[in-house]
């Protein structure tokens, strides 16, 4: 596997994102008391402490719970009225989350509360740490260990589960290179090359079709490395179906941008090894126009860092393409 030697600290692209401190979240007091008091119920014991989780970027409530009688629980919760879009995707997530096999690396639902006008999911609780940021190729090499565990345990996806195929998910995100190329941003090369790179996201459809339950979503603010070894995948909102190797080069993201070797990484795995190279650009661009045109928009003022975070791995994803490709 990749080995810690293989780091360039040239390609790292420096941030100043406070990683793991990005969320501004409901917290255990801001709850209606209805809400704590069904929680309670569930937990089987009074809360005395309530631990938000600071990482990832959206509003809702996300909160490690202590309790008087010592056990440990993590809830999630969204108003369906004041958070519409947050509860939904907690619905969504309850759902896939429900669906999932054994050997998926998820935490599990323990429970669901979908009703007076809030949705609270109990997740089990796992003791566990996020990768660190900058990435280690350590912590790197069991996050690749565990795609292959996903992609394996993923194919076929799960029996029942009806969830979108990613090239109808994905099919408006070609054209957001077009919106690219009327509004540049100041990227070295990317006047010469937007064209060459609109027409590989164009072809996304032709290489990332599969059977394979797929993320998406897999990021350090993702990813739990536990205590006993293991490494779980949270916040499964919108899984679709398709290649194998996707969520392999999404987790290289992060990793890239940080400095590390992540072509021996793809090199090394068995899920990409052996897809070609032209099919992993054509995903790049596709994802380097989502992240660059989305980092324009406004700041949402419940998530002040998620535009920056756009914008890193927008950048991120052109460097890497562009090295890829030969064009710096």
């Amino acid at each position: 596997m990749y080995q810690d030697g293989g780091v360039t600290a040239a390609v790292r692209i420096p941030t100043t994102i406070p990683h793991g401190r990005t969320a501004r979240r409901l917290e255990w007091p801001h709850l209606p008391p209805h809400v704590r008091a069904l929680v309670e119920e569930h937990c089987g014991s009074p809360v005395v402490e309530a631990v938000s989780q600071g990482a990832g970027f959206t509003p809702g409530f996300a909160s490690v719970l202590v309790c008087a009688d010592g056990t440990r629980h993590f809830v999630k919760a969204a108003s369906t009225k004041a958070q519409r879009m947050f509860a939904e995707a907690y619905r969504e997530e309850a759902r896939k989350l429900a669906a999932l096999p054994d050997g998926a690396p998820a935490p599990r639902l323990l429970w669901l509360h979908d009703a007076d006008d809030w949705v609270v999911l109990g997740i089990e609780h796992v003791a566990a740490r996020q990768p660190a940021r900058p990435w280690r190729a350590g912590d790197l090499d069991v996050c690749l260990a565990m795609t292959e565990q996903m992609a394996a345990a993923l194919t076929p996806p799960p029996t029942g589960l009806e969830v979108a195929e990613f090239r109808t998910e994905f099919a408006e995100w070609p054209a957001y290179w077009d919106q690219l190329r009327s509004t540049p941003p100041e990227l070295a090369g990317f006047a010469a090359h937007a064209d060459e790179a609109a027409g590989l996201a164009a072809r996304f459809a032709d290489v990332t079709a599969g059977e394979t339950l797929v993320h998406t979503d897999i990021r350090d603010d993702n990813l739990m490395l536990t205590d006993d070894g293991r490494v779980l995948l949270c916040d499964w909102n919108w899984p679709v179906v398709g290649a194998a190797w996707l969520d392999t080069v999404f987790l290289m993201i992060g990793p890239r941008g940080d400095g590390l070797d992540v072509e021996a990484a793809l090199s090394a795995s068995p899920v990409t090894r052996d897809v070609p190279a032209e099919s992993i650009d054509v995903v790049i661009a596709l994802i380097t126009a989502y992240f660059l045109l989305s980092a324009t928009l406004p700041v949402p003022p419940t998530s002040p860092y998620m535009r920056d975070a756009q914008r890193w791995q927008g950048e991120v994803c052109w460097q890497w393409l562009a090295e890829r490709r030969g064009w710096s």
